[in-house]
């Protein structure tokens, strides 16, 4: 489909999953029938601390957590991204990954993508220091898959500040690129908007960014600004602070016309560093 309606979800999620699933499902009841794809933001399911993850992480394709989200995508038919979820890892199974998650309107697992960047950074707000490390190990590889609204890479928050992992997602013919993010405020006013127009231009593809906004637990806060950039750099569709839904219609035929006026791949003499990562299976094979 080259014209196709995709809703984005701004959460405030917390440590409460049940709770989590119920704001999740209540915003997709919002959504007229027309939306193909709904995408939540990172810890849509989950937003608590190191503890709680490991307490509620699952093994692909088990669990409570995954069959709830199973479950949403078939009564509601929609395909469906969980921005991101703990996992244990592929590699270590005491070790746990960070990881986006797409099924299809029948519930089906279609692709994962362990978020490669980890989030080890000193911030000038009320929580001070975060060390995704200390929790998750770092993804292998680079995801991309067939969709009923087009070609998606995925991606997860920080790895929105490391534009080779994007041309690398362009190079193996993404169209669109999820964002699902926890910005926190300081790095959010600061970077967001401006990170998200320019992989949005450097890549000419169309940027889907749900976002969590609000309070989480007693010093964690986040930036919102859930937001749709088109392969020109404008902004769709944007939600600052209020925790609903919005939707927007992509048509990626724009995308290669864009494309085919300014051929900036075919005009790269750079190579991306990432090196033949391995992709996820699509939904409908090259």
């Amino acid at each position: 489909m080259k014209n196709a309606n995709i809703a984005l979800l701004q959460l405030c999620s917390g440590d409460r999953v049940r709770d989590n699933l119920a704001q999740i499902e209540q915003q997709i009841k919002q959504l007229n029938a027309g939306v193909k794809l709904v995408m939540t933001p990172e810890n849509a399911l989950l937003f608590a601390d190191a503890a709680a993850y490991r307490q509620h992480a699952e093994r692909e394709g088990e669990g409570p957590l995954q069959q709830a989200v199973r479950d949403l995508a078939r009564r509601y038919g929609v395909w469906l991204l969980v921005g991101s979820m703990p996992l244990i890892s592929r590699e270590d199974p005491q070790r746990l990954t960070t990881s986006s998650l797409l099924f299809d309107e029948q519930g089906e697992l279609r692709a994962r993508y362990d978020k490669l960047h980890m989030f080890d950074v000193d911030i000038n707000d009320v929580h001070t220091h975060y060390r995704e490390s200390d929790t998750y190990q770092h993804g292998q590889q680079l995801t991309v898959v067939d969709t009923p609204v087009g070609r998606l890479g995925m991606t997860i928050c920080y790895d929105l500040r490391f534009p080779g992992l994007y041309q690398a997602l362009r190079d193996r013919g993404a169209e669109l690129i999820s964002v699902p993010s926890a910005f926190t405020r300081v790095t959010g006013e600061a970077h967001w908007e401006i990170l998200l127009r320019a992989r949005a231009i450097e890549n000419q593809c169309v940027i889907l960014a749900p976002a969590q906004v609000g309070r989480h637990g007693q010093t964690r806060r986040t930036w919102g600004h859930t937001m749709a950039v088109d392969g020109w750099g404008n902004i769709m569709k944007e939600n600052p602070d209020s925790v609903s839904p919005i939707k927007v219609r992509v048509d990626t035929e724009v995308l290669h016309t864009i494309r085919g006026k300014m051929p900036v791949r075919q005009h790269n003499r750079f190579q991306t560093s990432l090196q033949a990562p391995s992709e996820a299976k699509s939904s409908n094979q090259e």
